[in-house]
């Protein structure tokens, strides 16, 4: 059986993207609603309900695991959508427990970056109340990544202006960890670290997602020895024309070279492959 990726367009394959590194013999399930994104400027009820129809979709297929690679997605449909589906349901969440433990004692806040829908949900209020005690975590929301990221727009001389107009009002030197929030976003790390001083630490919760999915799936004994085969769909219609896969094999190639750049070069094991179709 498959492990199903949802999320509302093609940030979620940087979550896929880290489980690939940590499961690459699974075979996968891409579903981005691209008919209806961006997610973080639409009602609520209206997104829950995009939601539930896709993982219905999803769950047609046979999967034994969903991610939901999402923010804005796990904020606001997570919980009921555990209720309704036998199989484990993962979601993903701003990593502000991890940075608010980094930079205690620093004298430095925290920056959430994120869609207005991830800010505005009570889900999100109720983690930064359980971890931010000395009142030092901000946000912002960049819906304008969203669209870059689903226009294939990805140059520094139109991302870094937008970043900069939208951090006009902040003293940058006040940070010390800034939170990508939306799963979109790492594919702007370079571009964001060029707004903020060398010293600022760049995080999000994909790393630790695809970790919590290795792990449940090793409990549950259904590690699959598979082909690495990912079958992509958009709004419930299978991507098959080779321009969009050569696109996505491009944006695989594009998040193993910023983890390059993060971690050192990479050894070609700890490479993800190309993907396969």
């Amino acid at each position: 059986m498959k492990i199903g990726f949802f999320d509302s367009g093609i940030g979620g394959m940087t979550v896929l993207h880290q489980a690939l590194r940590l499961l690459p013999n699974e075979d996968y399930i891409f579903y981005a609603d691209t008919l209806h994104v961006p997610y973080g400027e639409k009602p609520k009820e209206e997104v829950r309900e995009y939601i539930f129809n896709a993982v219905d979709f999803m769950a047609n297929q046979g999967i034994k695991a969903l991610v939901i690679a999402c923010n804005t997605a796990t904020s606001i449909a997570v919980d009921d959508l555990r209720q309704k589906y036998d199989f484990p349901i993962l979601g993903i969440e701003p990593a502000v427990k991890p940075a608010v433990q980094s930079c205690k004692g620093k004298r430095k806040k925290v920056l959430v970056l994120a869609t207005n829908l991830t800010l505005r949900e009570e889900k999100f209020h109720n983690l930064v109340k359980s971890i931010d005690h000395h009142d030092i975590v901000e946000s912002l929301p960049l819906p304008g990544l969203v669209q870059f990221a689903e226009n294939f727009e990805f140059r520094e001389e139109i991302v870094v202006p937008y970043l900069k107009e939208r951090l006009s009002l902040f003293d940058l030197k006040q940070y010390g960890t800034i939170v990508l929030g939306c799963t979109h976003f790492p594919y702007f790390e370079n571009s964001i670290k060029k707004i903020f001083p060398e010293e600022v630490d760049i995080i999000s919760g994909s790393i630790g997602t695809a970790k919590n999915l290795k792990r449940i799936l090793e409990a549950r004994n259904q590690i699959n020895n598979g082909t690495g085969n990912i079958l992509f769909f958009k709004s419930g219609h299978k991507v098959d024309d080779n321009e969009t896969l050569s696109k996505y094999n491009q944006f695989f190639g594009m998040l193993d070279r910023i983890c390059s750049l993060k971690n050192g070069e990479l050894n070609q094991q700890e490479k993800s492959k190309s993907i396969n179709y």
